[in-house]
């Protein structure tokens, strides 16, 4: 129903910065929320940001608050994740997804990305 493409991982320094960006396609129209999550090796995924694609509401987790930006552009259907001053706890896979109700947005996604690696070296 909803597709999703990830792409602008990739392998950076601490203190860089890197933009993520997500392209949905199919029944974008009924979109409600989009979000990122990301997993560690070892870890369980976890939520990251996540943003209400109507009006444009948008939630962080406290370890990233101040240093990632979440935005979307409607028109192109594409969700971004503007990350700053990136520490190597940072590094982990970053999935893409998005759900038609958004009564809660930092669980419960019904369409996931295939994934981007963020690398950060210290």
């Amino acid at each position: 129903q909803v597709l999703l493409v990830e792409s602008g991982g990739g392998l950076v320094q601490a203190g860089g910065s890197l933009r993520l960006s997500c392209a949905a396609s199919g029944r974008t129209f009924s979109l409600a929320a989009m979000g990122w999550f990301r997993q560690a090796p070892g870890k369980e995924r976890e939520f990251v940001a996540a943003i209400r694609w109507t009006h444009g509401s948008t939630y962080y987790a406290d370890s990233v608050k101040g240093r990632f930006t979440i935005s979307r552009d409607n028109a192109k259907n594409t969700m971004y994740l503007q990350m700053n001053s990136l520490k190597p706890e940072d590094t982990a896979v970053y999935y893409c997804a998005a759900k038609n109700t958004a009564l809660v947005v930092t669980t419960s996604y019904n369409y996931w990305g295939q994934g981007t690696q963020v690398t950060v070296s210290s």
